[in-house]
């Protein structure tokens, strides 16, 4: 391989979007995926790295540190997948599953209500009965809204949260393939 990666840090997308409840960024590397995998467990067992971590297979999550977490704390995964000349690690920030999980059961019982709110609706007014049912719709959508409100809320109170695992990440790449994390980012 050529020395130093100076140009192996590819990222296509900044670390928070805020029009998703779950941010994402890749990261190319110009080792095959076996290998990158291997390297980013063994990095990630480092102690002095600070934090939580598990890898296993092609897989990672890195997750703040017990003490330090909150309802809004992210954890970082990491799917290492094969790439042509090498291989990409795609990273997504999410909540701890048991906030998304209660973030999803919520978003799909509003999209329920909303369509069953506009069928209730529509059969009550062709029965020419009060249409009641209708305000399942505006109700179902003004949840939604307050759900993704919540989750963009929850990424900026946990931002710096993400700065922190991202830079973990990328001082376990500079250790791993010998490359400097990028001033600019994060």
């Amino acid at each position: 391989y050529p020395g130093p990666y100076m140009d192996m840090l590819e990222s296509q997308e900044s670390i928070v979007d805020a029009a998703r409840l779950r941010p994402k960024f890749s990261i190319k590397l110009p080792v095959l995926a076996d290998d990158a995998a291997v390297r980013l467990r063994e990095g990630l067992d480092a102690p002095e790295l600070g934090g939580s971590s598990m890898a296993t297979g092609r897989h990672a999550d890195l997750t703040v540190a017990r003490s330090d977490r909150t309802v809004w704390s992210p954890r970082l995964t990491v799917r290492i997948e094969d790439a042509p000349g090498g291989s990409t690690l795609r990273c997504r920030f999410s909540p701890r599953p048991d906030v998304w999980t209660g973030f999803m059961f919520v978003y799909f019982v509003m999209v329920f209500l909303v369509v069953f709110g506009a069928t209730l609706g529509y059969v009550q007014q062709v029965s020419n009965e009060a249409a009641w049912g209708y305000w399942g719709v505006p109700v179902g959508l003004l949840v939604i809204a307050l759900i993704h409100l919540a989750g963009y809320v929850g990424q900026r109170l946990a931002a710096r949260q993400m700065r922190e695992l991202r830079g973990r990440l990328e001082r376990v790449l500079a250790r791993q393939f010998g490359v400097a994390p990028d001033p600019d980012r994060g």
